[in-house]
């Protein structure tokens, strides 16, 4: 096991004892803590509405159900994002229209996005890599003026903010995730959340069969066809205990990040997409693009160091081929973009000890 670790989940008593109140409950499926846990979630968003599911890719594509994407349409997704956002797209039956990525911010370009948008473009999923905010001005803008719909894949960025509004918040639906590689974690679990009543409704009978509210369904009238991906007040229960430690979760996070950009700066070879946090934005992962990254993730691993290489991109997967060349930011920053250790146990001299092994690499060691 490395000394100093990538990440990891940080589970308490707090949210042990939860869940132990759930099993003496004897009631362990989508319930009263699920509904606690929504609650939760959409009163520190701001938003009216938060539908949980059972992964945050469930959570994208019972977005897209709800605004009807289907055979025939398509959708714009960054080449650079964990392929779960694209997969939510071919779950629906829809095109996922690959998009190259800004340079800098490592989030889908405004530009590629409006250059890629056909008579069969019907909504646009921008992601907000680690925490840091796609141009949600630009994106809405473009989005607007064609008529799309805006669905944010927020699955790494719950708590942070772009213009004092919450990602997730600034499309007409915004999706989280709560794995176990998340700030807060249900074990696997997902949220939409929305601020329209009716796509609200929709939701909820998506997620659970079609039914409009909770039921042994023997005797409703179901109007539209659903699916199972409930969560369950368990993994809820597990979620209202990670919330109690929230605020220190993101302090936590935005120290590392801080230590990061103290410590790595005027290094040659080493640059940080960095995040505004004096602004809101929250880092859930302090990453960098490193000239010789698969030289220095072996040097960091070698003295006990866990780092993680960035997604290749979309377009090289077998399921999902395109031509290269129309990607050319994403090919260029995915050979270099990689993640350092944020996890929560983190010391600041562990975050020393990163910088200066990263030092030593590009002086020779």
């Amino acid at each position: 096991m490395s000394e100093i670790p990538w990440w990891a989940p940080l589970i308490g008593d707090v949210e042990r004892d939860l869940v132990i109140e759930v099993l003496e409950s004897n009631f362990v499926n989508d319930g009263q803590a699920t509904t606690d846990f929504e609650g939760r979630v959409a009163e520190l968003l701001g938003c009216r509405h938060a539908v949980a599911v059972t992964s945050g890719t469930c959570a994208l594509f019972v977005a897209l159900a709800a605004i009807d994407i289907g055979h025939g349409d398509e959708v714009i997704v960054p080449d650079a994002t964990f392929i779960a956002t694209v997969n939510a797209v071919s779950m629906t039956g829809a095109k996922p229209v690959l998009t190259d990525i800004d340079p800098l911010s490592l989030t889908l370009s405004p530009e590629a996005f409006r250059d890629n948008i056909t008579s069969r473009t019907k909504a646009v999923i921008p992601v907000h890599v680690s925490g840091r905010a796609a141009d949600m001005t630009a994106i809405n803008a473009i989005a607007d003026e064609h008529g799309l719909a805006v669905v944010e894949d927020a699955a790494e960025a719950f708590m942070s903010k772009n213009g004092g509004r919450y990602l997730g918040t600034i499309g007409r639906l915004g999706c989280l995730s709560f794995s176990p590689l998340k700030i807060v974690t249900t074990g696997q679990g997902g949220m939409v959340i929305t601020d329209d009543d009716a796509l609200h409704q929709r939701l909820r009978e998506l997620k659970d069969q079609g039914r409009p509210a909770r039921s042994t369904g023997v005797d409703m009238t179901i109007p539209s066809v659903g699916y199972n991906f409930k969560l369950t007040n368990l993994q809820a229960a597990l979620g209202i205990g990670q919330l109690e430690s929230l605020e220190w979760r993101m302090e936590t996070l935005t120290r590392h990040y801080r230590g990061y950009a103290e410590g790595l700066e005027e290094i040659e070879g080493i640059r940080l997409p960095g995040f505004r946090v004096e602004d809101g934005e929250l880092p859930l992962w302090t990453d960098v693009l490193a000239e010789r990254r698969d030289d220095l993730e072996t040097y960091l691993w070698s003295i006990g160091i866990d780092c993680r290489k960035f997604w290749n991109p979309i377009h090289t997967q077998p399921c999902y081929r395109s031509d290269d060349g129309k990607f050319p930011n994403t090919i260029s920053a995915m050979s270099r973009a990689l993640w350092l250790p944020s996890a929560f146990s983190l010391t600041n001299d562990d975050i020393g000890a990163v910088c200066q092994a990263i030092r030593d690499f590009y002086n020779g060691a």
